[in-house]
């Protein structure tokens, strides 16, 4: 039974979205002013995990996430650039997708708030006329939080005094109002509206935007913890002013900050890490793995050994693919199975009920991973020593089962093509050779073959009676 800590209530609830079989994910995503670094992308992994597992159990998933193209900071970085704001929106757009991409991240649908503008319209002009929202001198508009009986619950702020507001206005009737459309000022892009010329607040666009793609009432609302207040409280309360539906999501879901080194990531420490820079560094794959093995909540700590540690880790999981499919290849089936090999099922039947058991208890990818390592343990132990082409086919079967939710090896269990069929039959033959002039003692030349098809990512393990290969990328 799946049980998820909603933010919301500060507690662990049975998961169970209003459709049955059905699940709505609305992720906040980027705003395209900078590149994505990453502290994007724990969330972006974070919640693609998620999407991932309950596919897994069966859901039918639609993973919404925005691109919000226009804001306060797009337009004060294409001032200083002396750019576009369009060119702006471009060029770090293009690095997100790129981000995306590498770390394996799919999304269903990314709406973009300059395509949602007349939508947006509609639902403020709504607010307004149900005495949720009023019409400011400048042309502003802005949400009157005391008409919303429950602001603050989700911050947990429930004093007045805590509401303050990203924005001062004396145009506002209380200070903690927020906009939901922005008179325009000079120089600055915007559209026409009933209030005269302006453009989205911040907060306005998520609402608009989720409901569109996932109907009046979202089963998961993801981002940032950095997101609870003002964002989400003000998505919140709007939305559900415009709705009259309570909740209007069901559980709110928050991953923990990410720090870099023990320190908190800020631009102020000048410790923000982009992605395309860790990416020069690192295998993008390896830095998927060790978002995703991480408890989505947890405050995580990048450090070069976390990273060393998850790369290690990454080629542990390929050479046990690797090392799997040349058992299967090799090995052959038998009628009996011996009392070891029916031992080694009964460790296999266990890890996958505890991999399922710890992603049921609030996505605990911490937990599943340790069963994904234990298997791998149990692939070198046992399989590798005496090899068994039940088990092989059974661990290899459980892997591809644990990476439809890791998302790291799906190249390894992709389908060959005959051209990658036919290198294995090279390395074979390598192999083959190699073993010939081990038998002749002439060890110097067998050790280089070793060493070079080390190189090129072959490793070669010697047992008594034959060697043995794995792919290690």
């Amino acid at each position: 039974m799946l049980q998820v800590y909603n933010t919301l209530t500060r507690d662990l609830e049975v998961f169970e979205p209003f459709s049955p079989g059905r699940v709505g994910i609305y992720v906040c995503g980027p705003t395209v002013y900078d590149y994505s670094h990453l502290g994007h992308a724990r969330t972006y992994v974070a919640f693609d995990v998620i999407k991932r597992y309950l596919k897994l159990k069966g859901y039918d998933v639609l993973h919404v996430q925005n691109i919000t193209d226009i804001d306060d900071k797009i337009i004060r970085r294409s001032q200083e650039e002396g750019r576009d704001w369009r060119e702006v929106v471009d060029t770090y757009t293009r690095d997100y997708w790129e981000a995306l991409s590498k770390l394996s991240v799919s999304v269903d649908v990314h709406p973009r708030v300059t395509d949602h503008i007349g939508d947006i319209i509609s639902f403020i002009q709504a607010l307004i006329e149900k005495g949720h929202a009023y019409v400011a001198p400048s042309g502003s508009v802005y949400f009157d939080v005391d008409t919303y009986g429950d602001y603050g619950r989700l911050s947990g702020r429930l004093d007045k005094q805590q509401w303050s507001q990203e924005e001062f206005a004396k145009e506002k009737k209380h200070p903690y109002d927020f906009a939901l459309w922005k008179a325009a000022k000079p120089g600055e892009p915007w559209w026409e509206s009933p209030w005269g010329p302006g453009r989205p607040g911040w907060h306005i666009e998520c609402s608009v935007m989720s409901s569109r793609y996932l109907g009046r009432r979202i089963d998961i609302h993801g981002g940032g913890s950095d997101l609870i207040f003002p964002h989400h409280e003000n998505e919140r309360a709007q939305s559900e002013a415009f709705f009259g539906e309570r909740p209007w999501v069901r559980y709110w879901l928050h991953t923990g900050m990410l720090q870099i080194r023990g320190e908190k990531m800020s631009k102020s420490l000048h410790n923000i890490i982009p992605l395309r820079e860790a990416f020069q560094k690192y295998d993008p794959l390896a830095l998927r793995l060790w978002l995703a093995s991480a408890h989505y909540r947890t405050l995580l700590d990048f450090t070069e050994e976390s990273i060393s540690q998850a790369s290690q880790n990454l080629a542990r999981l390929r050479a046990a693919v690797s090392l799997l499919k040349q058992v299967m290849r090799e090995a052959e089936p038998r009628g009996r199975l011996e009392d070891s090999e029916l031992e080694a099922l009964r460790e296999m039947a266990a890890l996958r009920e505890r991999f399922y058991a710890s992603m049921d208890y609030d996505f605990n990818a911490s937990g599943a991973f340790a069963a994904v390592m234990g298997l791998t343990r149990l692939v070198f132990s046992r399989i590798g020593e005496k090899p068994s082409y039940t088990l092989a086919l059974r661990a290899y079967n459980l892997l591809r089962e644990f990476n439809r939710v890791l998302g790291v090896l799906d190249s390894e269990f992709a389908e060959v093509p005959p051209e990658a069929l036919q290198v294995d039959a090279l390395i074979d033959l390598i192999v083959e050779v190699r073993s010939v002039l081990r038998r002749e003692k002439n060890y110097e030349l067998a050790d280089y073959i070793r060493d070079r098809l080390l190189k090129l990512g072959v490793q070669l393990m010697d047992e008594k009676e034959r060697t043995r290969w794995v792919r290690l990328r």
